[in-house]
C-alpha cells in the first residue's frame, strides 16, 4: 500500500511532527510505502494562481508531482493543528492546489464523482481547546471539513479523525500515551487485510 503523509506545522519540534513521524514509522513497520511531506520545511506555496484553476491547466512541476502522488496513493494521513477551527493556510492551499478536478474529483452529467473511492484517510489534529468546549461551542468544524467537505466530496468514505487536546496543558507522559494511540490507530486503519 502507498500512503501519503502530510504534516502542516511550522515548528519542527511540535507534537504534530511527533505524530507524523510516529505514523510514518508505524506505516513502514506494516510494510507500506510512505511518501512524506512537511509542507513548511518544503516551503510549499499555498497560493492558487488563477491560471492553475482549469482542469487542463499547465501545472508547476511540484504541484504536478503532488497530484500524481495523490492519484497513486491508497491512503492518506494528514496532521495539523487546529487554528481558528481550520487547518493552517499552507495546508488549505495544498488542498486547493492538489486535490483538484481530475485528480480527486470530476464533474459528470450526473454530478460530482469522487476519484478517491476505495481509499482510506486518517487525520490527526491538535488543539488547546478542551474537547467539551470544542463540541458545545464550535461543533467540531474540522471533523465536518475533512470527513464531508473534502474527503467525502472526493468519494473517500473510509475516514477517521483523532484530535489531541489540550496540548498546552499536556504532560510528557500524556504525549507518550497519545503517540502510542497514534500507533494503534495506524495499525487498525492501515492493517493489510
Amino acid at each position: 500500500m502507498k500512503v501519503l503523509v502530510v504534516v502542516a506545522n511550522p515548528n519542527p519540534g511540535s507534537f504534530c511532527h511527533a505524530i507524523a513521524r510516529t505514523a510514518q514509522d508505524q506505516l513502514q513497520t506494516l510494510g507500506h510505502q510512505v511518501i512524506f511531506h512537511d509542507l513548511y520545511a518544503e516551503r510549499f506555496d499555498p497560493l492558487l494562481p488563477y491560471l492553475e484553476i482549469p482542469k487542463e491547466a499547465q501545472l508547476d512541476p511540484i504541484i504536478q508531482r503532488h497530484c500524481q502522488e495523490v492519484a497513486q496513493a491508497d491512503g492518506f494521513v494528514l496532521v495539523h493543528p487546529n487554528w481558528w477551527s481550520m487547518p493552517p493556510a499552507i495546508l488549505k492551499g495544498w488542498v486547493d492546489r492538489v486535490l483538484r478536478q481530475g485528480v480527486a474529483y470530476e464533474f459528470t452529467q450526473e454530478g460530482v464523482r469522487g476519484l478517491l473511492q476505495g481509499r482510506r484517510a486518517v487525520v490527526f489534529t491538535t488543539s488547546n481547546t478542551p474537547r467539551e468546549i470544542e463540541l458545545s461551542v464550535f461543533g467540531d468544524p474540522l471533523e465536518n471539513l475533512w470527513k464531508t467537505c473534502i474527503f467525502g466530496f472526493c468519494g473517500l468514505e473510509n475516514f477517521y479523525r483523532r484530535n489531541f487536546e489540550p496540548i498546552i496543558e499536556s504532560t510528557l507522559q500524556q504525549r507518550q500515551s497519545w503517540l502510542e494511540e497514534v500507533r494503534q490507530i495506524i495499525q487498525q486503519r492501515f492493517a493489510l487485510t
